[in-house]
C-alpha cells in the first residue's frame, strides 16, 4: 500500500463533511464497495475521530514534533491499528486488516497507519493547515523541500490575489 496515499487520505478525511451518511457516502466516492456499509454511527465516530486528528495537523503546522508524535501515539493507542500482508493485486503489500468491524474502524486505521509512516519516513512537519484565512482545511506536505503552506490551488490562487491588491493599495495611498 502507498502510505502517503493514507496519509493524503486522512487529511480529505478530516476536511470531509460528516454531518450524515450521505457526506460520508460522497467522502467515499472513489470506493463504492464502502458505500452500502456506511451507517449513523460510522458518522459519529468518524467526526470524533475528526476532533481528536485535527490537533495533531496543528502541531505539525505549528512545527511543534513532539506534540505529533505524542498525538498519534496517543490516538494508535485509542484505535489500535491491525495491519495485514495482501496480494490481491499481484505483489505482497500492507493494508489495514480487513476484519475490522466498520468503515469507520478501517477509515481510522488507514489513517493512523498513513500518518505515522509518513511522520517516520518524512519527518512531523508534513502536515499542514491552510494559510489562506478563512480557511481551516488540512493537507499533507509531499513537496521537496517542505513548502507547501496551502490546502489547494484554490486557496493559493485567492491568497496571493489577496496579497497583489492588498500590496497594490498600500503602494497607490498618498
Amino acid at each position: 500500500m502507498d502510505f502517503l496515499r493514507y496519509a493524503d487520505q486522512s487529511a480529505a478525511l478530516l476536511n470531509a463533511d460528516l454531518g450524515d451518511v450521505a457526506g460520508l457516502v460522497s467522502h467515499l466516492a472513489a470506493r463504492p464497495w464502502l458505500q452500502p456499509q456506511c451507517t449513523d454511527r460510522d458518522c459519529m465516530l468518524l467526526r470524533k475521530f475528526q476532533r481528536e486528528l485535527r490537533p495533531v495537523f496543528e502541531a505539525s503546522a505549528s512545527g511543534d514534533s513532539a506534540a505529533v508524535v505524542d498525538g498519534l501515539n496517543e490516538l494508535m493507542g485509542r484505535h489500535p491499528v491491525t495491519p495485514q500482508i495482501t496480494d490481491h493485486d499481484g505483489h505482497l503489500h500492507v493494508h489495514v486488516a480487513s476484519r475490522v468491524q466498520s468503515v469507520a474502524e478501517l477509515l481510522v486505521g488507514e489513517s493512523l497507519l498513513g500518518l505515522a509512516t509518513l511522520v517516520c519516513d518524512h519527518g512531523p512537519t508534513r502536515l499542514g493547515v491552510c494559510a489562506a484565512a478563512p480557511c481551516r482545511r488540512v493537507y499533507v506536505d509531499t513537496s521537496p523541500n517542505t513548502s507547501r503552506r496551502y490546502c489547494s490551488d484554490r486557496c493559493s490562487s485567492r491568497a496571493n490575489v489577496a496579497a497583489y491588491r492588498a500590496r497594490r493599495k498600500a503602494t497607490s495611498s498618498p
